[in-house]
């Protein structure tokens, strides 16, 4: 989830349970906290492009990391604090933020490590978008008022609404699910793998790919409470499978090592960029909803396979004509 609402959401919850003469020192500790797991990124390797990957959202997003953190966080907070509040209430304060943080980034599709070290499943419970400014500024409101007014009330509201909130993407979630299936039957597809989350912004619009046979099938679906879901078709891309496609490929090799870590990252969605054939994609996203180009992926080079994979960024300018197709979308209009 973007910084600004880890924080929000690591300030709140002290908030709620803190007092009157605490609550603005409780969220700023909160708030703080909250932010501190991210620090992850910069974890990174000038010849291995893909160890950020390996260690984001990873030891510092899981659970029986949050005592560490918080008194991480607590230690900072400390040194300037150390007059105003003992340092058992700014441990305790700084574990709620830390501890709100491995939560909601497992509520978006990137993948959390959450039980590490006791498993290596990235968990992505698909409920909100990275980024989500319906989810956001509200809660930065709340946050606000109960600072300035000093109302455990309005704390309380806060963390109410971003708990239900994050329950309606569930339920948003499911709907689409079930629409996805149902698209799926009416094409005598099997659907063997499927996956659906919010795009950006939004918990109307909705990310869905399912695989049948040696291909996945993209299309964007909206969904609402008061109508029935509307289907946004997109395109199908083969499955890409490493050992299949690549003749010459190394199975020792650093190259194939590398492509199997990026795999993982990706949940098996892997597929050749349509537009760089060159590139291995991630399908899970898409500037578009129903976009079969990834935004992401590796380079295919078997000229060296003892040499890391580069990585890169695709499909990143959002012109006029993508945003007008994005709003026709989210309003349940018919695209061109």
């Amino acid at each position: 989830m973007d910084p600004v609402s880890q924080g929000l959401l690591g300030s709140v919850l002290p908030q709620s349970v803190s007092n009157k003469k605490e609550i603005r020192l409780a969220a700023l500790i909160g708030f703080l906290s909250g932010l501190l797991a991210d620090l992850d990124v910069v974890i990174r390797s000038s010849t291995d492009p893909l160890l950020f990957l390996d260690y984001h959202r990873q030891f510092t997003h899981s659970l029986i990391f949050i005592p560490i953190g918080g008194l991480v966080a607590a230690g900072f907070c400390w040194l300037f604090l150390k007059k105003r509040l003992s340092f058992w209430k700014i441990y305790f304060y700084a574990v709620l933020g830390y501890g709100t943080h491995c939560f909601l980034d497992v509520c978006t599709n990137y993948g959390t490590q959450l039980f590490w070290p006791f498993s290596n499943a990235r968990l992505a419970w698909n409920n909100i978008s990275i980024i989500d400014p319906l989810f956001t500024i509200p809660l930065l409101l709340l946050v606000l008022i109960a600072v300035f007014r000093k109302s455990i009330f309005t704390a309380r509201i806060g963390l109410i609404f971003a708990i239900s909130y994050l329950l309606f993407g569930l339920y948003q979630r499911e709907e689409a699910k079930e629409a996805l299936l149902a698209l799926a039957s009416t094409r005598e597809h099997t659907a063997e793998m499927v996956m659906v989350h919010p795009s950006i912004g939004n918990l109307f619009v909705w990310r869905s790919i399912y695989k049948d046979d040696d291909r996945y099938y993209v299309q964007a679906i909206r969904v609402s409470p008061f109508s029935e879901p509307k289907i946004y078709s997109g395109d199908s891309i083969k499955v890409f499978i490493p050992e299949v496609e690549l003749d010459t490929l190394d199975l020792d090799s650093v190259f194939y090592s590398d492509i199997r870590r990026f795999r993982k990252f990706a949940r098996d969605y892997l597929v050749v960029h349509p537009d760089y054939p060159g590139t291995i994609g991630d399908l899970r996203m898409g500037i578009l909803p129903n976009s079969i180009k990834p935004l992401w992926g590796i380079s295919i080079n078997l000229n060296n396979q003892n040499e890391h994979v580069s990585m890169d960024n695709y499909e990143r300018s959002v012109d006029g004509n993508k945003i007008q197709i994005f709003i026709s979308m989210l309003l349940g209009r018919n695209l061109p």
